[in-house]
């Protein structure tokens, strides 16, 4: 076995959709409409740099999957990463997801040393963007 995806539910597909899309540049491969027997609405979105999946998942009240939202139960955070990059990317990415309707945390580039940043997407889940040192940062952190 192999981990394919997590599934997000959310409480708005839409503006989930625009989050995950505008914010983190994540791409649709395909929609799904499982009401018919139940379910609900899904939309699975690709990671065009990394090619990592992630599904949104919607289900009205009648569904058998429909339970009351509750932040934080069963997810804790998801996590991306910009690779090799100077700081000041990480504090432009973290601007663009406040800019997308991410909310703050108090986790931004200026209280981690410039290492990461963390927000809430539109229903409170927390999304974390990180970076790794630079050559220069890393050959400086040797003569330190």
């Amino acid at each position: 076995m192999r981990f394919e995806y997590p599934g997000v539910r959310v409480t708005n597909l839409a503006r989930s959709l625009r989050f995950y899309r505008n914010a983190l540049g994540f791409r649709v491969v395909k929609r799904g409409d499982t009401r018919g027997w139940g379910g609900g609405l899904w939309v699975l979105l690709r990671d065009p740099r990394s090619g990592h999946l992630l599904e949104l998942n919607w289900y009205p009240p009648k569904s058998m999957f429909f339970e009351r939202y509750s932040t934080g139960t069963a997810l804790d955070h998801l996590d991306f990463s910009l690779g090799v990059v100077p700081r000041g990317d990480l504090e432009r990415a973290y601007r663009r997801l406040l800019k997308h309707g991410g909310r703050p945390t108090g986790y931004e580039p200026s209280t981690t040393e410039g290492w990461m940043a963390s927000v809430k997407d539109p229903d409170g889940i927390w999304i974390t963007v990180g970076r790794r040192p630079t050559r220069a940062e890393l050959r400086a952190m040797k003569q330190g």
